[in-house]
């Protein structure tokens, strides 16, 4: 039902870009909702074309081959997966809730559209190895924005245990931050999770060791024994 209406959606936002004239946003947006509804990539030019509603050659008016669009496709997907990454975050929340939001928002993304997911951080675009195009790298990078921005806040609210004027310690968090979530929701597509685990369970982990490392000790050793505290209570 949900990916039925995120195709409805797709659908009407294509036809709405058409006739405002905006062609390649259409196309875009064709080719998003054929990757949602099929689940892979494997459909022609001609497909696109016919699901925007143009005619079959309208597509080289904006894109050179298939694989053009697809990097435009990939691109969007970035789009989307900072708006929604930016939507998780309340203004007012302090950084380690947001960044555990925002690791939410990233995993409920991947997990509710998984071909484009893999196209967006898979090999397919690759020219050769490690070589990722330049609009899809940029759009991802946009993406990671929001992340660093969390940490940036949390540096400097002494959330974290990183100085806000040490940029590779904020490179380096934010790098294994998002490593931590990536690897997450590629285990989840993949299969390899065993247990029956819900997305709250998957968040809740990930915030023992995530957090484990940011946190400044004096606050982790707090948690901690509130925890055992409660526990014993519980007990």
């Amino acid at each position: 039902m949900a990916l039925e209406k995120k195709m409805i959606a797709a659908q009407s936002a294509t036809n709405r870009s058409y006739h405002h004239g905006d062609l390649r946003r259409a196309l875009i947006d064709a080719a998003v909702a054929l990757v949602t509804e099929k689940q892979d990539w494997t459909f022609s030019l001609r497909e696109v074309a016919r699901h925007a509603g143009v005619s079959h050659n309208a597509p080289y008016n904006h894109f050179g081959d298939k694989q053009d669009l697809l990097i435009a496709v990939a691109e969007a997907g970035f789009e989307r997966l900072r708006e929604r990454m930016a939507a998780s975050v309340g203004g007012d929340a302090a950084a380690d809730k947001a960044l555990l939001d925002c690791g939410r928002a990233y995993l409920e993304n991947a997990l509710e559209n998984p071909a484009l997911y893999r196209l967006m951080f898979g090999p397919a675009l690759a020219k050769s190895k490690g070589s990722r195009p330049q609009a899809a790298r940029h759009a991802g990078n946009d993406a990671r924005t929001v992340l660093v921005d969390i940490i940036v806040r949390g540096a400097r609210s002494g959330v974290f245990a990183i100085a806000a004027d040490n940029p590779l310690g904020i490179e380096k968090a934010a790098f294994f931050s998002w490593s931590l979530v990536h690897g997450l929701a590629m285990a989840l597509l993949d299969g390899f999770l065993q247990a029956e685990l819900t997305i709250d369970d998957i968040v809740e982990e990930m915030a023992k060791v995530l957090l484990k490392g940011l946190l400044p000790r004096q606050t982790r050793l707090k948690r901690s024994t509130a925890k055992l505290k409660l526990t014993r209570r519980i007990k």
